[in-house]
């Protein structure tokens, strides 16, 4: 892919919750490509190892699960031990699965929240005391939080309480001229969506494409140049928006 901006985030330290695979781990890549130092975590150490051995000293890879307070307190640990603030941060740790009204438990409804809401709030909290003047956020949004797809409430609903914090969060920033924004993918390829159908998942893939205007799904890395541009001081006057990477998913 054609690299439309070259060291934009040179000497910064970013940080990317949820970037061992799919979306997250093409922002990582994007980043540090653009220069900048990435702390990112993961639940699986498997996963973050790998991330490490791809990339070597311009990541420090911490294993963390957004939706437990313990770890999300332990990852600013590590924040605070580097010394160097953060300059960029996104909030990409998530999770969702296909399922009917008449089907959802209390438990699924405490899964859903605990990460897509518990953990995005603890995280963006957790940052801002290490934020940088200038520093950048961006929380992953989803096409869902609509509330048209079918059987997919919790993920929609929890992605529209996340999409109306951050718009509450941006005006409780501002005074710190730090700028928060919403990136909204619509399907992607990833592990994640795969996941959502296990043994059909070329069927489900196949039938999403179809229904997308561009014709086929949104590629990680188209995701991750969105989030690169609303990090870095080109989105400079953009803050409580969303930015739709959704292959026109929300005109169809």
């Amino acid at each position: 892919m054609e690299q439309i901006m070259c060291g934009a985030l040179e000497g910064r330290t970013a940080l990317v919750t949820g970037g061992t695979s799919g979306i997250g781990l093409a922002v990582v890549r994007r980043l540090v490509e653009e220069g900048a130092h990435v702390i990112v975590t993961g639940r699986r150490q498997s996963q973050l190892d790998q991330v490490a051995e791809e990339l070597g000293d311009r990541v420090t890879a911490v294993r963390a699960d957004a939706s437990e307070p313990d770890d999300v307190a332990a990852l600013f640990d590590v924040v605070a031990a580097r010394g160097a603030g953060l300059d960029a941060v996104h909030v990409n740790a998530g999770l969702g699965e296909f399922k009917a009204l008449s089907d959802v438990t209390a438990a699924d409804i405490d899964t859903a929240f605990a990460t897509n809401v518990r953990g995005t709030t603890l995280t963006v909290s957790g940052a801002v005391p290490f934020l940088n003047e200038g520093a950048a956020i961006v929380v992953t949004g989803s096409t869902a939080a609509s509330g048209t797809e079918r059987d997919f409430g919790l993920y929609g609903g929890s992605k529209a309480a996340v999409a109306a914090m951050t718009r509450t969060w941006a005006a409780e920033l501002a005074p710190r001229r730090v700028r928060i924004n919403t990136v909204v993918p619509g399907p992607t390829e990833t592990p994640g969506l795969k996941g959502l159908a296990p043994g059909s998942e070329d069927a489900l893939l196949e039938q999403i494409a179809s229904g997308m205007p561009l014709g086929r799904l949104l590629r990680p890395d188209e995701v991750a140049a969105a989030v690169l541009f609303l990090v870095s001081d080109q989105s400079s006057g953009m803050t409580g928006s969303e930015v739709f990477v959704d292959g026109g998913a929300s005109i169809a």
